[in-house]
């Protein structure tokens, strides 16, 4: 009995323990995105030349780098609070795991933007990641068959779906719409590339 007490007690404090560090994680990202377009500001948008221009081999850095940059607090304030929930969200599934989703979807989103913008624009915004991470939340839940994970897609698709369809649409010249759906796809191939089905419990024995 007592040993059984113990295990759920160590895996109560488990959980506990990835909260934390996924708050910390989120917390401490949307910080240096705060920190960069002080510095960008600071250094008269010097920064700014680290973004995604379409097409343009020596703008390939930024298919990593344009995530991190932003053109202007404004921007960086729209992002912050979408990527702050839906990343913490993602990130209980462990760290280690979440970077490397964040890392595909990164790629993705960045290829993307780069190969289907329109020639001489420059993409910048950790909004193409905000739109991967609530397309890989919509569908892991499903492929992974687990109710927690479709009550979770349900919730952020109430709270932002509208959101992701309006700006998945060619409706605003000053918005990267294809940063956007290169994001959403590439947060929707990350969780078909991760599937697994779901864990059986262990048979508890006498």
């Amino acid at each position: 009995m007592s040993t059984t007490s113990t295990t759920v007690h160590q895996g109560e404090w488990r959980q506990s323990d990835r909260a934390k560090a996924a708050a910390k994680l989120m917390l401490g990202w949307v910080a240096v995105l705060w920190a960069l377009e002080a510095v960008d500001y600071a250094t008269g948008h010097a920064l700014d030349a680290y973004g995604i221009v379409a097409r343009d081999p020596d703008s390939l850095t930024g298919v990593v780098t344009g995530s991190f940059l932003h053109l202007g607090f404004d921007h960086v304030a729209s992002n912050s609070v979408p990527l702050l929930v839906l990343g913490f969200i993602a990130a209980l599934s462990g760290i280690r795991h979440f970077l490397a989703v964040c890392g595909l979807i990164m790629l993705a989103d960045g290829i993307g933007t780069w190969l289907i913008s329109p020639p001489d624009t420059m993409t910048l915004g950790a909004s193409g990641v905000v739109f991967g991470l609530f397309g890989y939340l919509l569908v892991r839940g499903f492929v992974e068959r687990k109710a927690l994970g479709v009550a979770v897609a349900v919730g952020i698709a109430a709270l932002w779906g509208g959101t992701i369809v309006t700006g998945i649409l060619p409706t605003d010249a000053g918005v990267s719409w294809q940063g956007h759906l290169c994001g959403l796809v590439g947060g929707v191939l990350t969780a078909l590339f991760y599937r697994r089905p779901a864990r059986r419990r262990p048979v508890l024995t006498a």
